[in-house]
């Protein structure tokens, strides 16, 4: 019996291009970490500790929102944090 399988992109991308993984930094120091929230229950709660966590180490952070979970950030967000943090975090709490 023969079985396939179809894997889904989750980023809605209706026709996705293929990325090089940017390698990660030797370290955090000095950098911003935007820590956004995608709005689903609970995701505030998670950032608030991170964000704990992050301070407690000297890390500075920001803090974004999409407008809602049912849709892609817009282009504007995405934008802003790549001008104003180095790294990010992104808050999934299902």
């Amino acid at each position: 019996m023969s079985t396939t399988i179809k894997l889904r992109d989750p980023t809605a991308e209706s026709s996705p291009t293929r990325r090089a993984r940017l390698a990660p930094p030797p370290s955090i120091d000095g950098k911003t970490v935007a820590l956004m929230d995608i709005g689903k229950s609970r995701g505030a709660e998670f950032i608030d500790r991170l964000e704990g966590h992050f301070r407690k180490a000297g890390v500075a952070t920001r803090r974004y929102r999409k407008p809602t979970n049912t849709k892609v950030a817009p282009i504007a967000l995405m934008q802003q944090i790549a001008a104003e943090a180095q790294l990010a975090v992104i808050a999934l709490s299902d």
